[in-house]
């Protein structure tokens, strides 16, 4: 029988033996001797699937932390990244300043004589207040070279009424208007918001009336209105070149600077801006560089370490594929680079601790940034730039096809197939418990036969007279 050496459990019940009753627990046998069957299987696949997905688990770790040190070096490793310039301004309240890369490097004088303005008109008052009528007609309503429409009648022939209907225009160019109540009566604020000499307002009556001359104005046509602020083009120079600018705002005065005129320069005076490579933006993304690069540090050196104390080691221990990346970056971290005095990251102070992460130096950093520019340039994006390196270096482990790409593939393909022993040994104990069981149960119909049988001797004999064996003798 199968399941040598197992303990055939029968059920001592006389009553159950006479009534036929199952003298094996078929069931619970059967699961007892495939459970002890399935067992050291089932244990040695567990043990190899753990073992996989602990490497899937690290190599997804190195994966992840490699492309995140990658995603860093954006700000470093080309020479558009050390493009960036800052502008300084020697008196912000005459002017501010940015700059995009590429604007040229220097000191230049800025003289302001003027700043855009706004025309704003104010009415003569109106006496009755704003809801006092002041006629009905057809007004067009000039900003510049832009003009709309509006019509007064009976409903909204007031001031509060005119004020109104400018603002609800939907192609009103950029008036707003406003009611301020006077001891003379209302007037009508008429305020642009287009800075500039061009963009004038103006008010004349299109319905070929005089009903609404009184709100008109306009060039000869003065009368009806005082001009609180006039419409006033900017007025500067810059490096003694004159210019003029509809707003305050000017992005063609300098190539690559956008000024943002804020007062006026006195007399015979000038405000410097200067233009120059914005060092402190530099410094700042070789510092995050640094601290990524430490980061990295974090996550790979747990993967290989190893724990005297607790016997423990990492799941990258002694793994070439670790080490070879580990070595390579570190190669790269101790080149030298250029022909530039600041050739390799510890000239720059960017030395390597005991533990391996690196620790920068910021006062050597931004004086060689301040002697070198360039120099610190080349060394981290110039074609063999440490940055530049370590980027193609990453790039080529991460890629398609590469080492981290192939390793991950095979650990997948030893998983599935893992997977599958695990889906064949649940079909040969599914087979093996149904062989059991077909064996067992033929086994307790017998053993359950016999019993009945043995039963029914037991009785027909006890049942003999006993004196019959003494008349005998």
């Amino acid at each position: 029988m199968a399941g040598g050496g197992s303990v055939v459990t029968v059920a001592g019940s006389t009553s159950a033996a006479s009534a036929g009753g199952s003298v094996i627990d078929v069931g619970s046998l059967v699961s007892q001797l495939v459970s002890a069957s399935r067992a050291p299987q089932a244990a040695l696949i567990s043990r190899q699937s753990s073992a996989v997905t602990t490497k899937i688990s690290a190599l997804g770790a190195l994966k992840g932390a490699l492309g995140t040190f990658q995603a860093s070096l954006a700000s470093i490793n080309k020479p558009d990244a050390f493009s960036a310039m800052s502008a300084t301004t020697s008196d912000s309240g005459v002017f501010s300043a940015d700059v995009s890369s590429g604007a040229p490097p220097g000191r230049y004088a800025i003289t302001v004589s003027a700043l855009a303005s706004a025309q704003q008109l104010l009415s003569s008052g109106v006496a009755g207040g704003s809801t006092a009528a002041i006629g009905v007609g057809t007004l067009n309503v000039q900003l510049g070279t832009s003009s709309f429409s509006v019509t007064l009648d009976s409903t909204n022939g007031t001031v509060a009424g005119l004020a109104q209907a400018i603002n609800a225009a939907s192609d009103n160019p950029g008036i707003v208007a406003a009611v301020v109540q006077g001891s003379d009566g209302a007037h009508l604020l008429l305020s642009s918001t287009e800075t500039g000499a061009a963009n004038t307002i103006q008010v004349t009556e299109t319905d070929g009336g005089t009903a609404l001359a009184a709100v008109t104005y306009g060039p000869g046509n003065t009368a009806n209105y005082s001009q609180n602020t006039a419409a006033q083009d900017a007025s500067f120079s810059i490096a003694g070149v004159a210019y003029t600018s509809a707003n305050n705002t000017v992005t063609d005065g300098l190539s690559g600077v956008t000024l943002k005129l804020l007062g006026t320069t006195a007399i015979g005076s000038s405000a410097t801006l200067t233009v120059a490579d914005d060092t402190a933006t530099v410094a700042a993304n070789i510092n995050s560089f640094v601290a990524a690069y430490n980061t990295l540090q974090g996550t790979l050196t747990p993967l290989s370490a190893y724990d005297k104390a607790t016997g423990s080691a990492g799941p990258m221990l002694g793994d070439a594929l670790l080490s070879g990346v580990q070595n390579e970056i570190r190669h790269t971290l101790q080149s030298l680079v250029g022909g530039s005095g600041y050739n390799s990251l510890a000239s720059l102070g960017i030395t390597t601790q005991k533990d391996g992460t690196l620790q920068a130096d910021s006062t050597k950093v931004q004086t060689a940034l301040a002697k070198d520019f360039n120099g610190v340039k080349e060394l981290f994006a110039g074609k063999s730039g440490i940055a530049a390196q370590l980027d193609s270096q990453i790039a080529s482990a991460l890629a398609s096809g590469g080492t981290i790409d192939s390793r991950s593939k095979m650990l997948i393909k030893q998983s599935d197939a893992l997977s599958d022993q695990t889906t064949v040994l649940n079909k040969q104990m599914d087979a093996m418990t149904a062989n059991l069981t077909q064996q067992y149960s033929a086994l307790n119909v017998l053993l359950s036969s016999l019993q009945t049988t043995s039963g029914y001797l037991t009785q027909a004999i006890n049942s003999l007279p006993s004196n019959q064996s003494k008349s005998g003798g």
